[in-house]
């Protein structure tokens, strides 16, 4: 059992530091792409060669994330079926179908026109690229909409039953797959984080043009349009995080007792902590600061609904254990005999339970009802996840976002107004803010992913049993390989952003304006009829 809890452990850190390395390149490529699509809008639209040379610088950082992307990314999907075999048959039937699905419908999109954009300027139309440019950012942000229907079912299983006969979750209904309220609202807070992401990456830089004194009218314009995309993408995400942490609240309420640190049952209206120190051995937090009346309506819109505690949901797990428990035995006779009509109906009855059976046979290998109270107990507070580093991620995280949002109405204000020149301090702040955007990214998968345990798939299949049987020394060798790869990628990726930001900006991105034989519609550039053209 040691050995086992060793490799489960290590394979949870390999997937852990895949994801997350993996996870710097995903938010800027989920908004660049699309403030990409805006900018070059603006110049078709305009006619203004500034705006093309825009497109194209940033395009080429965009190319770079986006390699670089794909070659973190593709290791992860391998890793279900090397590291988690248990997971991948048990959840197969579901889990492989967003997946091949984002593969065939948004990676081949965006694989196929991120060619187009970037190297289809003195070939195609400026209608044509356009086209190319928004098909790259909607391929892009499908791509994330298909994964995160496959975690949102990892966070919320629905439209699913277990068969017992193969062993397996099989799909009842792919709509309510699609549409599952965990995956959408996942998805929109996601995408419109990277849109933040992106918008802070562009004004950092641009920033450190105008404080060189270099480029300065592509900076001031590439801060206007970034900050104006931004300031809108801010307010989104904090809204649409309120939505997610509803729909988490209801779903998964013991990661909602983890992120606010709520140990005993909170009567209505609860109070916010805004700091506290929590201690999962004491089941207190050793010191908190709270603001009152603000949990409440903040979690659950109501202002008389109590919140759960971890009191409470550990006495709930028990209750399901023990009715789980002959859910696994019923599963156990069944394998021995399929044809057991008696073990088929016990199970049926207790079917909804069967995932805290199996979190208690973790302590009962041999038979689950020989579980003693003890086993049970135990098995209980395991249902509840590391409150500690769930609590701080998401206070991260949502401080963060506060002072993103603070940032991007500033920029928003000063670049209207024509004063970035006058704030010499905001431009020298703008480079540091760069860093913000990826550090509450990488704080918010922590309180997805975290705030998740015991479970893989949540009160379905727990996280020690998902994992393949392999041996300490391969997985903690293929672990050390996977992080120096992946700082390597780290690495050149740095190398190459720092490379082509020093270079700037070229005074001819792309060549010649394509002439109007590319487009029946689209006058030659410069023409007294582009002019009109343009203004519609």
């Amino acid at each position: 059992m040691d050995n086992l809890a060793t490799v489960v452990d290590l394979s949870r850190i390999q997937f852990a530091a895949t994801v997350l390395y993996h996870y710097l390149f995903v938010p800027l490529t989920l908004g660049l792409s699309f403030l990409l699509a805006a900018m070059e809008t603006i110049y078709v639209i305009s006619g203004r060669d500034i705006y093309r040379r825009m497109v194209h610088f940033w395009a080429k950082l965009f190319a770079i994330n986006f390699a670089l992307g794909v070659a973190t990314g593709l290791t992860m999907e391998f890793q279900f079926g090397t590291n988690w075999s248990t997971y991948s048959h048990f959840v197969g039937d579901i889990f492989g179908a967003p997946l091949a699905i984002e593969g065939l419908m948004a990676f081949f999109l965006e694989s196929t026109f991120v060619g187009l954009m970037l190297f289809g300027w003195n070939k195609l139309s400026r209608g044509k690229h356009l086209l190319a440019t928004y098909a790259v950012a909607l391929g892009s942000n499908l791509s994330a909409l298909w994964i995160l229907i496959a975690n949102g079912y990892m966070q919320n299983p629905v439209a699913s039953t277990f068969n017992p006969e193969t062993m397996r979750v099989e799909l009842t209904n792919f709509p309510a797959l699609v549409f599952s309220p965990e995956a959408q609202a996942k998805f929109v807070h996601t995408s419109i984080a990277g849109y933040v992401t992106a918008a802070i990456f562009v004004i950092g830089i641009s920033a450190f043009y105008m404080l060189k004194g270099r480029h300065l009218e592509f900076a001031k314009r590439s801060i206007r349009v970034a900050a104006l995309f931004g300031v809108l993408a801010s307010l989104a995400v904090i809204c649409l995080g309120d939505a997610l942490g509803f729909v988490n609240g209801s779903a998964q309420p013991t990661k909602l007792a983890a992120m606010e640190g709520i140990w005993e049952t909170a009567e209505p209206p609860a109070g916010f902590n805004v700091i506290a120190w929590p201690d999962q051995s004491a089941r207190e937090n050793t010191f908190e600061l709270k603001v009152p009346y603000v949990l409440t309506p903040l979690v659950t819109h109501t202002m008389d609904k109590k919140i759960p505690g971890v009191d409470d949901l550990e006495i709930r797990a028990k209750q399901r254990i023990r009715s789980g428990i002959p859910a696994v035995a019923a599963l156990r006779k069944l394998r021995e005999n399929p044809d057991n009509d008696q073990a088929l109906a016990t199970f049926n009855q207790h079917k909804d339970d069967l995932g805290y059976g199996l979190l208690v046979k973790r302590y009962a290998p041999n038979d689950v009802t020989n579980a003693t109270s003890a086993d049970i107990n135990q098995a209980a507070k395991d249902s509840i996840p590391p409150v500690f580093p769930v609590f701080w991620s998401f206070r991260i995280m949502v401080a963060a976002a506060f002072a993103m949002m603070a940032f991007l109405i500033m920029a928003t204000v000063y670049s209207m107004r024509g004063t970035l020149d006058r704030k010499r301090w905001f431009l020298r702040l703008a480079p540091w803010m760069i860093p913000v955007p990826f550090i509450a990214n990488e704080a918010g998968w922590i309180v997805a992913e975290i705030g998740r345990q015991p479970w893989t798939v949540y009160q379905q299949l727990p996280t020690w049993l998902s994992a393949s049987t392999h041996s300490v020394g391969y997985m903690i060798f293929s672990l050390i390989g996977f992080v120096l790869l992946y700082s390597i990628f780290i690495a050149v990726e740095m190398y190459l952003m720092i490379k082509f930001i020093r270079i700037g900006p070229t005074d001819d991105p792309g060549g010649p304006e394509p002439s109007t034989t590319a487009d029946d519609d689209a006058p030659a550039f410069g023409s007294p009829e582009a002019a009109l053209w343009s203004r519609g």
